[in-house]
């Protein structure tokens, strides 16, 4: 029993020596500021104007958000989306009407409703931000897909 005791307690110490070891190497998002300091408000994303739209930047991309959604409710009870991007309320709202394909289910039945898989929009479709690109992309459209 002593020897299971003394056998735990040295395992205990050696993880607790590599666990301060391992929090000493991660950093912060806010950097080396104290928690105690005052910290800066990260600057807002600046969203582009509504109907200032981005091109896509590979094929088959989901087209971009382009005005904010900020406080937007979609649960599977209600889809704010819904109310100007519906096709019985597209015209009316001057909206983009969701797709076809947005009515079929994985099998390509056509369905009388949005299918539940392209029912939370924010799943594929993202605001459009004047935000630097976290990698580098060098994607170009192959021409016959840009009419040039």
């Amino acid at each position: 029993m002593k020897k299971s005791i003394v056998t735990a307690l040295g395992l205990a110490l050696a993880l607790g020596g590599y666990a301060s070891l391992a929090v000493s190497e991660l950093a912060s998002l806010r950097g080396a500021q104290d928690l105690t300091e005052e910290s800066k408000v990260p600057a807002m994303k600046q969203y582009r104007k509504d109907g200032e739209v981005f091109d896509r930047e590979y094929v088959q991309q989901p087209p971009l958000i382009p005005h904010k959604i900020e406080g937007y409710q979609i649960n599977r009870k209600f889809n704010k989306c819904l109310s100007c991007h519906s096709w019985a309320n597209y015209k009316e709202a001057g909206a983009t009407k969701i797709s076809q394909t947005h009515f079929e289910d994985r099998d390509k039945n056509v369905l009388a409703n949005v299918s539940a898989r392209r029912y939370f929009c924010t799943q594929c479709h993202v605001p459009q931000v004047n935000a630097k690109p976290l990698v580098d992309n060098t994607f170009e459209p192959v021409r016959a897909l840009t009419g040039h």
